[in-house]
């Protein structure tokens, strides 16, 4: 008789939400702001990953000549298969980001460090942890919570649960149905009083 290993387990998370509120992201891209050296490169991290949904290797991969200033747009490339697309950026991601090119000018990657050599995919999660804690947020935030506040804001808007799959790059539907299901919106006309 042959054993086979046990199913994994999936670990329940011990938060509450595994997304964040618009209030506790701006709050959140405000604290990296005022923090440190790299206060502009912290905030527009936290701004581009919540806006486009971009995942932590997505973020760390992301080059210039993926983005255009003049016109406005940003070329999102998804890892684990995903399907890529290309965005609309607007003002304040435009502003960040021309400030980043300002301080940076000589990189070919986006997000850089003092050695202008890419952030690593390690570096992320503490930005985003610190921010949440200089924000005052009661748990710990970890970068994924920014792609699900962004699909949730997005179903919360009233966007097509088609149209919010192909922004996440998602390539099956059901990764973005959790956000519509759990859209207030979907429920707003059940009671007219």
């Amino acid at each position: 008789m042959v054993s086979h290993p046990p199913p994994p387990v999936k670990v329940a998370s011990k938060r509450e939400r595994e997304y964040l509120r618009p209030k506790e992201v701006e709050a959140m891209i405000k604290a990296a702001h005022s923090f440190g050296t790299h206060g502009v490169r912290d905030a527009a991290i936290i701004l581009l990953m919540f806006r486009h949904g971009l995942s932590t290797a997505e973020l760390v991969s992301l080059k210039w000549s993926q983005i255009d200033l003049n016109d406005g747009y940003i070329e999102i490339r998804r890892v684990k298969h995903g399907h890529d697309s290309i965005h609309p950026l607007r003002a304040p991601e435009l502003s960040a980001l021309r400030q980043i090119k300002r301080d940076y000018p000589e990189t070919q990657y986006v997000f850089v460090s003092e050695r202008k050599a890419p952030l690593s995919t390690r570096t992320i999660p503490h930005i985003i942890a610190r921010a949440g804690e200089l924000a005052g947020l009661n748990e710990s935030v970890h970068p994924h919570q920014l792609r699900h506040a962004c699909g949730y804001y997005l179903a919360s808007q009233g966007h097509d649960t088609r149209a919010i799959q192909d922004y996440l790059g998602h390539k099956n539907i059901h990764h973005t149905v959790r956000y519509t299901q759990m859209s207030p919106q979907r429920f707003e006309s059940f009671w007219t009083d």
